[in-house]
């Protein structure tokens, strides 16, 4: 049986949404189905101003420029995380400045921020880890005490809560990825949230190559031209019109990944309590959204045993992140306030599992099977001081 790590999901509506978009002969974004999707955002999260981006990378991009990063300044993060969130900034000519992660949930470390600012830090951005809050309101008040801006990197967030905010709401600005690997999805596209009313009209100016063409539309000037600097950071209308089929099952959709999520958590408890690995841990303040499901097994070895068979088996399980201070880019462009112990350790330990919503019940359970039959083999197997050949037990 094969088992693949990811199946983009059509819900059966987006090319019906794509002709639609056709016939309206507005294919170049800003039509009917980015309004649909972003008014979508905006009441579904909560948050102020949402609008659509070609990418999550991008809305990190019109962050750095809103927050408005100069060359020289700091912006504390996670190193656990995808390099977008260290790149928006170094294009800014910011340097990243990396502390460690918690070791129960994978987010930032709340209590070691503190410490890692100084004169130049001028925003930090937590990273909310398979769709699992970091602690918002404590990075919250650090944030008002330094005049600090935060940034949430919601990129695999979406629904998901904080003592019953939506992620994406709580920090100044937040960003949101709908790529394929993602719970609603557009193939590649985005979102920035503006939650600090003042930046909303500069944003839009942003997204639309510096100029306030969208104010021309709306009929506020009765022309448009270049007012800031900006780039192209808007998606496509046919981007937008699939986005829209999946929010508008978006209910179904999570209740699907948590019922896989709850079938994995489920069947993988007695390991866990005989101490072959760890399953994620929710906070009980947080609502998460069965982005992702992983395993923290004892040691790096192990993972690379588990992995090759998984493989063997054709059951797709990966690793995540390198983490982002180990390598050249990190080194080069970063730095860490202090040592990253969790960070170098469960990067190292933590194996991703099959996980969405067409994935059939025999199939989890083909993977917890394979699972057990690999650490059914490793407990059989003992090294004999002969020699140093492998025995099996009878």
């Amino acid at each position: 049986m094969k088992v693949p790590f990811n199946i983009p999901h059509a819900t059966g509506n987006e090319l019906r949404n794509i002709k639609e978009a056709i016939e309206l002969r507005h294919l170049s974004g800003d039509g009917k189905f980015s309004r649909l999707c972003e008014q979508w955002l905006q009441t579904e999260l909560q948050s102020g101003k949402a609008l659509l981006t070609h990418s999550c990378t991008g809305a990190l991009e019109m962050a750095a420029l809103l927050a408005d990063i100069q060359a020289g300044d700091e912006i504390i993060m996670p190193s656990f995380t995808f390099v977008s969130t260290a790149n928006a900034f170094v294009l800014r000519g910011a340097v990243p400045v990396f502390v460690d992660i918690r070791p129960d949930t994978l987010n930032i470390d709340e209590t070691l921020i503190e410490q890692a600012i100084t004169e130049k830090t001028k925003s930090i951005v937590p990273v909310h880890y398979a769709g699992v809050a970091c602690e918002m309101d404590p990075i919250l008040s650090i944030a008002e005490r330094h005049d600090l801006c935060v940034i949430e990197d919601a990129a695999q967030g979406i629904l998901a809560s904080y003592n019953n905010r939506k992620l994406g709401s709580i920090g100044h600005l937040a960003a949101l990825s709908f790529h394929e690997t993602k719970n609603l999805i557009a193939g590649e596209s985005g979102a920035l949230l503006v939650n600090k009313e003042e930046w909303a009209d500069r944003a839009e100016i942003l997204r639309e190559k510096g100029t306030n063409r969208r104010q021309f539309f709306r009929g506020v000037v009765d022309k448009y031209t270049w007012v800031d600097v900006g780039s192209s950071f808007l998606p496509s209308e046919l981007q937008a019109a699939f986005l829209w089929a999946q929010m508008e099952s978006a209910v179904e959709i999570s209740e699907r990944r948590m019922k896989i999520w709850n079938m994995y958590h489920e069947r993988l408890a007695p390991f866990e309590s005989q101490g072959l690995f760890r399953r994620p841990q929710i906070p009980v303040n947080c609502t998460h959204n069965a982005h992702l499901y992983y395993i923290l097994v004892n040691e790096p070895q192990i993972r690379a045993e588990l992995m090759a068979y998984l493989r063997e088996n054709q059951v797709d399980g990966i690793f995540h992140y390198i983490p982002l201070h180990s390598s050249p880019g990190g080194k080069k462009y970063a730095r860490t306030a202090g040592a990253l112990p969790n960070t170098d350790l469960l990067s190292e330990t933590l194996l991703r599992l099959p996980l969405s919503i067409d994935l059939e019940e025999e199939q989890i359970e083909f993977v917890v099977s394979t699972i057990a039959d690999f650490y059914a083999s490793r407990k059989q197997q003992t090294l004999l001081p002969l020699g140093g050949k492998t025995e099996q037990k009878s």
